[in-house]
């Protein structure tokens, strides 16, 4: 697949095997396939989440930013290695630390490093943003079936 970054939610979801209401990457803005990526998450204010998460408060859960990043490492390994069909498992969360809050109407800006990969598992070391705030980072590893 050709891509040219930035790219949208359209070919985001021609890559990755996630669907509505589980894509958590809105847009790739620069890819290195099987290096690095830059991608982003614009934080829908209307997700029923906020409802019960935290009413007053609403915050966006550190899971769903967890997943996030791994879509997008997921997305630079799966580009990388063009195997259509492809699913990137999330087997390891190292090191997980949560900076500052995601709120509704945030973009939520993702980065990944790819550390270590074969033709089955990866490594990345991730890192998500709001502004210039380090919202989350850690290190993430995936099994590719």
């Amino acid at each position: 697949m050709d891509i040219t970054y930035p790219c949208g939610k359209e070919v985001v979801e021609a890559v990755l095997p996630h669907r509505d209401p589980f894509v958590w990457v809105s847009r790739v803005t620069a890819c290195v396939p099987g290096e690095s990526i830059v991608a982003e998450l614009d934080v829908d204010p209307d997700l029923p989440l906020f409802k019960g998460h935290f009413p007053g408060h609403p915050v966006l859960p550190g899971v769903i930013i967890m997943e996030a990043l791994a879509q997008a490492a997921s997305f630079c390994i799966l580009v990388a290695q063009q195997r259509e069909g492809a699913i990137g498992f999330l087997t390891g969360i190292d090191g997980a630390k949560f900076r500052h809050q995601v709120a509704p109407g945030d973009t939520l800006r993702l980065e990944a490093k790819i550390v270590k990969s074969s033709k089955r598992m990866c490594v990345a070391e991730v890192c998500a943003f709001v502004g210039g705030n380090v919202a989350a980072s850690a290190t993430q590893k995936y099994v590719l079936a």
